[in-house]
């Protein structure tokens, strides 16, 4: 797509001023007193229904004690003992849905402890030391190869790195940390905490990170078997399912993930085209930071079309809420049946749906959109799995990681199972880095 030459999509829509305020950090950082107060909130369950609601089994009531006591870094520490990225995940997980909801003040006064800015406050004054709390143990000899520097793979190769292991991370794109430097909103990974966070935790030491190389581009399972002691996939899903409908390779019409990374790598916000009238299409998480991010650069009407209704959008209510929050127009039982326009989108067409016998199913009934820039947000795919066996679209792994092959480990959004969170990722990488500790040392 060339958004330059399409008309109704141009740059500098809003004033350099303008973008700075739109684009600053969605929550600001909780002050010393301000997480004093926060953390006097918590009751400090036994049996804490949060600790559960967490994929990464954080002792939440024992940081936001040790918050609550004055000793930050404590809680820090305790945070990273189960998860290494607990800083990016401060910020985009979808705490809401998860430990937050499970909060006793949240049944009881619908208003819960706010775990995660506790957990960012905690992992932000640790990691401001540049100090990093963990020393690598014993070199055990073991090489392991780590494919994908994102959550899983980082998550992954720390966990390795802290036990001895010597661990090669191979990427395919020009700097490590995948969803979490190019895949998520601008506004929740500010002055470029991805890449800082990444710098901090391979500060352990024993990790290298070679760029630029990705499985099946130069680098094969077979090599990476014969070259190393395990091997660790966290590729992501690297495709993007096409819109379905006539008018896909119209111009303005582009995958949202691609925008969302030109958008994170921006040196000016000013330079990034966006349309008048901006459709989003999907339901999930990206569509949600695609349109929210549409609005922001300065577009008049963004509209989020989804084929199933809101209960159903893997965007928390909180997330749609945004949205709504930011001029967004969230459309419901919806689904594209074409982008019209001579060469360029001007219009998406919309057909209604209802569901019958379990089934999504379209009414007849459509409608037209203005459009002069559509991005698709309806799911990613797997772009390669190395021979091994898959479960659905994704790479069959058991709970502890291990494919169908030996010496070879699977964890994030390209494994079966899990829920395509950061926080899962982490958790999947860590698990499988543990497993592979113990098939390599017989622990």
């Amino acid at each position: 797509m060339n958004s330059q030459m399409t008309p109704g999509v141009a740059p500098a829509r809003l004033s350099a001023e303008e973008l700075a305020e739109n684009f600053t950090d969605l929550h600001a950082p909780l002050q010393s007193h301000e997480a004093a107060v926060a953390a006097d909130r918590c009751y400090f369950c036994h049996d804490a229904p949060c600790v559960t609601a967490c994929p990464t089994d954080i002792d939440i009531p024992l940081f936001i004690r040790q918050i609550s006591t004055g000793t930050p870094e404590a809680a820090a520490k305790t945070i990273f003992d189960m998860n290494i990225l607990g800083g990016m995940c401060a910020r985009v997980c979808p705490t809401e849905d998860l430990c937050e909801q499970a909060c006793v003040r949240e049944a009881a006064e619908g208003k819960p402890v706010e775990i995660g800015r506790l957990q960012r406050y905690a992992t932000d004054t640790l990691m401001a030391k540049g100090v990093h709390p963990y020393a690598r143990a014993a070199a055990t000899g073991k090489r392991v190869a780590v494919v994908g520097a994102g959550p899983a793979g980082l998550s992954c190769a720390h966990r390795l790195a802290m036990l001895g292991h010597d661990v090669v991370m191979f990427d395919a794109m020009p700097k490590a940390g995948g969803l979490n430097e190019y895949g998520i909103a601008a506004y929740k990974s500010t002055d470029d905490f991805a890449a800082r966070e990444v710098d901090w935790l391979v500060s352990i030491g024993g990790i290298s990170v070679e760029n630029g190389k990705a499985l099946g581009d130069g680098l094969t399972l077979d090599g990476l078997a014969a070259d190393y002691d395990a091997v660790f996939l966290g590729v992501g899903l690297g495709g993007v399912n096409a819109l379905g409908a006539p008018g896909d390779d119209k111009d303005g019409v582009a995958d949202a993930v691609s925008f969302i990374k030109d958008l994170r790598q921006a040196s000016d916000l000013a330079a990034l085209p966006v349309g008048r009238n901006v459709v989003v299409i999907g339901g999930g998480m990206t569509a949600v930071d695609a349109a929210v991010q549409s609005k922001l650069l300065g577009a008049e009407q963004v509209t989020i079309a989804y084929r199933r209704g809101r209960e159903a959008m893997s965007a928390s209510r909180y997330e749609q809420d945004l949205a709504a929050s930011h001029g967004v127009k969230l459309m419901f039982n919806v689904m594209p049946r074409g982008v019209h326009g001579n060469g360029a989108a001007t219009e998406v067409e919309l057909e209604y749906t209802s569901v019958e016998g379990g089934k999504l199913t379209g009414t007849g009934e459509t409608v037209r959109v203005k459009a002069d820039q559509v991005f698709r947000a309806i799911g990613q795919t797997l772009t390669t799995d190395g021979g091994l066996d898959l479960e659905g679209r994704k790479i069959a792994v058991d709970v502890s990681g291990r494919t169908s092959r030996d010496g070879v480990w699977a964890g994030g959004d390209c494994a079966s199972g899990g829920d395509d969170l950061t926080v899962t990722a982490v958790a999947e990488g860590r698990d499988a880095a543990m497993d592979i500790h113990s098939v390599l040392t017989g622990a």
